[in-house]
């Protein structure tokens, strides 16, 4: 049985190979605008998220270090790293996806926010998170 969460798509998050060459690709060239960086212990990745001018839609730069689990063979094509959307109660969303047969693959939690990852029918992760 699948459960309809409510949702609203909000980025999308594509790994790197050179992050510092992608941010500059994409403010240099494409005149986006970085609007935050973290770093993920957990992951040991690092993302930075950019805009491009009066668009709420944001990309995500995926960064993996050389010793991450998640720092696979980049092949070209095959650099989405995950697809965003916002719920409104993250534990109801995580719960509602398990009973459907999909069930959490990794959740972060930093002293700001939290978000959990399931995989859609084909592998993609899903991002789950709340405002």
């Amino acid at each position: 049985m699948i459960i309809a969460m409510k949702t609203k798509f909000t980025y999308v998050g594509i790994r790197v190979k050179d992050l510092q060459k992608s941010i500059d690709f994409y403010t240099k060239l494409l005149g986006m605008k970085v609007v935050y960086k973290h770093q993920i212990e957990q992951t040991k990745g690092k993302i930075v998220n950019l805009e491009s001018e009066n668009s709420n839609f944001v990309l995500e730069l995926n960064y993996y270090e050389k010793d991450s689990p998640y720092n696979t063979e980049y092949v070209v094509g095959e650099g989405l790293d995950h697809l965003a959307f916002t719920v409104d109660d993250l534990d109801k969303a995580i719960e509602e996806a398990k009973m459907s047969g999909h069930p959490k693959i990794l959740e972060i939690k930093t002293k700001k926010m939290r978000w959990a990852y399931i995989e859609d029918p084909n592998g993609i992760w899903i991002e789950l998170f709340s405002e």
